[in-house]
């Protein structure tokens, strides 16, 4: 997320008619900004007292610098909870976006601050933008590792599937970045196996990382080995061979999956990712449930 800065205005002269008085950077008789303010730098250093202290002087919560960065964005981005807070009170929009469409939720997922992105979410921030070119929060926390943003997105509705054109998947994104617990949540949550970027899965981004791991909780979520991407190439002609992530596939190859395994796959696709989530409170015998649901 930009954080740069514009040159300071010079000196004005006093006689120029019409003259806009600058202060901080904010063009004041015009109600616009410039450059950041104290209290951007309060958020951003995490100085709680002196954040009070420049709203109480009348500073406004939701000034912006040139690139449209909020005071509540510097909190985020540095991960300081009760500066969040104190804004959020104050009136902050959670849902700021910079020129660049990152948003305080966005840079919760940057800096791996789950719990500022808890008191975001709990007032109101939206878990995806309505611009599909604007950066993806969910995509960010995979692409970082951060599973514990993962889960809270996912537990406040974010969709598991959602997808930008230029990245893919959350769970390609996971995959790219061999973050295997990322692609579990995602994956438990309904996510879909064998979507990833255009033709390429996320098996074989996964395989190009010679990620084991990875592609053996895909394989067990029904990843299709025989997917070929651009290159018309399956994920076990991409495993470097006589690894452990090519030496995989081929016992999975020879050995495919169980009528249990079927079955668990097929049920969990009819109720659907929506509904996933409401496993443990149906009248089923746990055991049932466990299976349902991997645990």
């Amino acid at each position: 997320m930009s954080r740069k800065r514009v040159a300071e205005p010079g000196p004005l002269s006093e006689h120029v008619p019409g003259r806009k008085k600058a202060c901080w950077g904010i063009l004041t008789s015009q109600g616009s900004w410039a450059d950041r303010s104290p209290l951007h730098e309060a958020a951003s250093q995490g100085r709680l007292l002196a954040l009070r202290t420049l709203l109480a002087q009348g500073y406004h919560t939701n000034i912006v610098t040139i690139d449209h960065v909020s005071p509540l964005h510097e909190a985020c981005l540095s991960g300081h909870v009760a500066c969040v807070r104190a804004l959020i009170n104050a009136g902050a929009n959670v849902n700021a976006a910079t020129i660049d469409g990152a948003t305080p939720l966005y840079n919760c997922c940057a800096s791996g601050s789950a719990a500022c992105m808890e008191l975001l979410l709990q007032n109101g921030a939206h878990t995806h933008t309505t611009h599909a070119h604007f950066p993806s929060a969910l995509h960010e926390a995979c692409k970082r590792g951060y599973s514990q943003c993962v889960e809270s997105l996912l537990s406040h509705g974010a969709d598991p599937d959602y997808g930008v054109a230029h990245l893919g998947s959350a769970l390609y994104m996971s995959c790219l970045h061999r973050h295997t617990e990322c692609s579990r949540i995602l994956l438990h949550s309904g996510a879909k196996v064998n979507v990833g970027r255009d033709s390429d899965s996320p098996l074989h981004a996964a395989v190009r990382q010679d990620s084991a791991d990875q592609a053996s909780v895909l394989l067990d979520y029904g990843a299709d080995v025989y997917l070929r991407d651009s290159n018309n190439q399956r994920a076990v002609e991409l495993a470097p061979p006589g690894g452990k992530t090519h030496q995989l596939l081929l016992t999975f190859e020879v050995a495919p999956r169980t009528l249990c395994q079927l079955c668990r796959l097929h049920i969990r696709t009819v109720i659907g990712p929506s509904r996933l989530k409401q496993l443990p409170v149906l009248p089923l015998p746990s055991l049932l449930t466990h299976y349902l649901e991997y645990t």
